[in-house]
């Protein structure tokens, strides 16, 4: 157990991201019969009539979900992990050990604070009971560090898959429990799973977590896994892919003739199900609240083809009982470390707000009064501040990421750079006014010749979310050692907050700042 002490906070280090992503129109193909009905997002996906096969046909189900991020509980009430496994058993039938596979594209523990907390034990025991067969590493499978992952891999029951990552120096992939593919055998077939990790991954997770690593083009990794994976007697291959839909529906588009019969995407938390060029392409939402659904019929002679596909949202299912007292558990412990009341608000602070953004730079600056100036990116907010009784725990949902504040020195020109590639991140201590610059410690225009203090977290330093000159700029900025959500914490704390005199004033204030 870890315990909380109001001064400090000490946890492991880990970061975040934000990308954003588009779509693609599906190629249609003679080659593939394929009679689906691809459910919009947030809707039920209708049953589709099945395609007539032999009786020798075998049928296999995939069942796919990415981005889960921890949300054992759900980001609303009924739409859980163990309302998604009652809905899995009903709707499709799903048992572990049966011929309905449940894959995950990875990104599968960051996030609320009984994951995050737990560094993401919560979250794989739950999945390990789901019976999932297999997940992609994702790039927040780094967020805790190697040797986290290692033990989170370890503790796993199923297989974690990157095909394109690589090792630079002796760091062994099998040693950190990674694996190009894997095999699941089905009484007589066998479906090969190969997985793929984002190429964004140096800068989406904490640069020094993955600097021994490159992380390669996704079709040169399948074209050398594809024939080994055959070679070894799939009869169904099927690729994870933590990659956005645009890039999965490129990549199917050039890797048809390999015989892949589905690729699953992830990492930018999209809900649908296509085809291209005769391979299924799809991707499960995020945060449990859906899931992605492909049907094949593989007949006597071996010949696959994709029967039915859609997605389905993670409504109207009955908690199975078993994940349900999992997750109880997991409640009771993070109650018992995080249930700690530190402000009350009468009106919840929206998500990346201009409010939230006020809240944790300002509170950085008065927590640190050496510095003059605070940034902090966006992707580092994950969720919102409810009303009412603000907890620990909810403070760690908002930044379940363990970085640190590190102060670099700079002249005001090298600010003024930073400031122009911050513009769209929460930015402190400072504001544009009249075509300047304006400190507002001082109310003067940034002298590029002064001196001034900027503080960012290590994520940013280490070069995250594109921010590789700061570096640059300060080679030698001073790592505060301070947790980043520590000041955040403090400063509620000192508010004194309570039902008669609500935070939500002080907060505003800050806006003004």
């Amino acid at each position: 157990m870890k315990c909380f002490r109001f001064q400090f906070v000490v946890i492991y280090l880990f970061i975040g991201f934000l990308v954003g992503c588009g779509a693609d129109t599906p190629v249609p193909t003679p080659t593939v019969a394929v009679t689906a009905t691809v459910v919009a997002e947030a809707t039920v996906a209708a049953e589709a009539t099945a395609v007539p096969t032999p009786s020798a046909t075998r049928t296999i189900t995939i069942l796919y979900t990415n981005d889960e991020h921890g949300w054992l509980e759900g980001t609303e009430s009924d739409a859980g992990a163990a309302n998604l496994m009652g809905l899995l058993r009903e709707r499709e039938g799903y048992a572990p050990g049966s011929d309905v596979l449940l894959v995950s594209g990875g990104d599968m523990w960051t996030g609320p604070a009984i994951s995050t907390w737990f560094d993401g034990e919560s979250m794989a025991e739950v999945m390990n009971a789901m019976g999932y067969v297999a997940a992609a590493v994702g790039n927040h499978e780094f967020d805790f560090g190697l040797e986290m992952l290692q033990v989170r891999a370890l503790q796993s029951e199923f297989p974690l898959l990157s095909a394109n990552m690589h090792a630079l120096g002796d760091t062994s992939l099998a040693d950190l429990g990674i694996e190009p593919y894997t095999l699941v055998e089905l009484d007589g077939l066998t479906v090969g799973i190969i997985g793929l990790t984002t190429t964004s991954t140096p800068y989406t997770t904490n640069p020094v977590n993955v600097a021994t690593f490159e992380f390669g083009d996704y079709e040169t990794a399948l074209r050398e896994v594809v024939p080994e994976v055959q070679a070894a007697g799939a009869d169904l291959i099927l690729v994870a892919a933590h990659a956005c839909r645009d890039e999965i529906t490129a990549l199917a588009r050039r890797v048809s003739d390999l015989g892949i019969d589905l690729i699953g995407g992830g990492h930018c938390n999209e809900l649908f199900a296509d085809t291209i060029n005769g391979i299924v392409v799809m991707e499960g939402g995020a945060h449990l609240q859906s899931y992605a659904r492909a049907v094949f019929a593989v007949d006597a002679a071996g010949a696959v083809t994709a029967t039915d596909y859609g997605t389905v949202s993670n409504q109207g299912g009955a908690p199975d009982a078993d994940i349900a007292d999992i997750v109880a558990r997991w409640q009771e412990m993070a109650a018992a470390e995080l249930n700690v009341v530190i402000a009350y608000a009468d009106t919840a602070v929206a998500r990346r707000s201009p409010a939230m953004q006020a809240l944790i730079t300002e509170s950085w600056l008065w927590a640190y009064p050496t510095a003059d100036v605070a940034i902090t990116n966006m992707g580092g907010m994950r969720d919102a501040l409810p009303a009412g009784d603000i907890t620990l725990g909810a403070v760690i949902g908002v930044m379940p990421f363990n970085n640190v504040l590190v102060d670099l020195t700079l002249t005001g020109a090298q600010l003024e750079r930073v400031l122009t590639i911050a513009q769209d991140d929460a930015i402190g201590g400072v504001s544009r006014q009249g075509g300047s610059w304006v400190l507002h410690k001082t109310g003067a225009a940034l002298d590029p010749n002064g001196t001034y203090h900027l503080l960012v977290n290590d994520f940013m330093y280490a070069g995250g979310d594109n921010y590789a000159l700061l570096a640059n700029l300060d080679p030698q900025a001073y790592n505060t050692a301070i947790d980043w959500r520590q000041p955040v914490i403090d400063w509620l704390l000192a508010q004194a907050s309570s039902q008669q005199q609500p935070v939500d004033a002080a907060i505003a204030a800050l806006l003004g700042n």
